[in-house]
């Protein structure tokens, strides 16, 4: 989960990094009130999760509470590399005198975490790493051990920090690294990580990535969810504990076991090039318990979009038999009544596949059509999706 500027900035001051006040607004009002209480001048910023807000208009310096409804007005109104703009943060300005880059963040590839430091900060950060990369320090922080002062001030010389700015800006390191680790993130970035005039060190625009499998562990990270810009089909098989991704096809998918569903995706994706491009619309994995429950909850997240022409349901039966399975779909099928009105494609094997497919035949629905493979399940589905 991607947070916003004015969630990273609230985060960030709960661990003790230096930040500048910041108040979130929703509408020209409260950004006038915002800026009132914070004072003087003041940034107005687009709180979106993309990157370039600055050079889409999305970043306003003002002087007074006045200036600052009118910039909000006019930011609420973008929409910014697609997402459209729905608050803005109100934040103290500063007077800067140099910009810095860090990050740290996972190293999927090596296993490990990774620091990246610069003394050249900015929006062309990004630049910089390709034109030139030895201005941009990579260093390899292990995740038992981390970074303490010494491991900081190591990062920072690899970022060629001067010698005298060492010691200010490793301090502010291991607090974000704090952060990094305190809250299960898988990115903490600041850009720019700012020297002030009068010789302060201070975060002013930070980004943080949390990894959603340690929500066990933060259950106040379901807060900082965005709500409205949740895909509603998402929302939904989340609530219900499914795991359900929404894609941009038209056959339904449910499989048990991640492995199975990805490679149906495969399947149904080749099998549709036949038929006018067809494509999955989903991946869904309902797991070892196929119940009528787990079974109507998958089916009615998948029926919930328009864009579902046909399902394709492949299990393979193991731990939970194939006829719990069948029993699991023709309950399903019950239980939505009326709002079962696409055809499903099954295919069984496994552990009890023959009773399954017994189960399935008397039962006799008329929307359901048997496959003995997964290609001619992923064959059939995307034919009756094509119609």
């Amino acid at each position: 989960m991607d947070l916003f500027e004015y969630q990273a900035r609230d985060l960030f001051e709960s661990y003790g990094v230096p930040v500048l006040a910041g108040i979130v607004a929703d509408t020209p009002e409260e950004a006038r009130a915002a800026a009132a209480k914070i004072g003087g001048t003041v940034v107005v910023k687009a709180q979106v999760k993309a990157g370039g807000r600055g050079k889409a208009g999305g970043v306003k310096v003002v002087h007074n509470p006045e200036d600052a409804a009118t910039a909000a007005e006019a930011i609420l109104k973008l929409t910014i590399k697609g997402l459209p703009v729905h608050k803005v943060m109100v934040a103290a300005g500063a007077k800067i005198a140099q910009e810095f880059y860090f990050s740290v963040l996972l190293d999927r590839a090596n296993r490990s975490y990774l620091s990246l430091c610069s003394v050249e900060g900015g929006m062309e950060i990004e630049e910089l790493a390709v034109e030139r990369p030895d201005a941009l320090a990579r260093v390899e922080v292990i995740p038992g051990e981390g970074i303490d002062l010494d491991k900081a001030r190591a990062i920072a010389k690899a970022g060629h920090f001067p010698d005298e700015l060492i010691e200010k800006v490793a301090p502010v390191i291991v607090k974000l690294y704090d952060v990094y680790k305190g809250e299960d993130a898988t990115l903490v970035e600041v850009n720019p990580l700012v020297l002030t005039e009068d010789g302060q060190i201070l975060a002013l625009d930070g980004k943080v990535s949390l990894d959603e499998n340690a929500d066990f562990r933060h259950p106040n990270h379901a807060e900082l969810e965005d709500a409205a810009a949740a895909d509603p089909l998402e929302a939904k098989a989340k609530a219900l504990n499914l795991n359900y991704v929404k894609l941009d096809g038209q056959v339904g998918i449910i499989g048990n076991g991640a492995g199975l569903v990805m490679s149906t995706l495969d399947v149904v994706a080749y099998a549709g090039e036949k038929y006018g491009g067809v494509k999955p619309a989903n991946f869904l994995d309902i797991g070892g318990g196929a119940s009528a429950e787990v079974m109507a909850n998958g089916l009615g997240v998948i029926l919930g979009d328009d864009q579902v022409k046909s399902v394709f349901v492949n299990v393979f039966g193991g731990i939970t038999a194939c006829d719990a399975v069948a029993n699991g779909i023709v309950g399903a099928l019950a239980k939505l009544g009326d709002a079962s009105t696409k055809p499903l494609v099954v295919r069984l094997d496994g552990n009890k596949v023959d009773e399954g497919r017994k189960i399935l035949e008397d039962a006799n629905n008329p929307l359901v059509t048997l496959a003995l493979t997964m290609d001619e399940g992923a064959d059939k589905a995307a034919e009756l999706a094509s119609k």
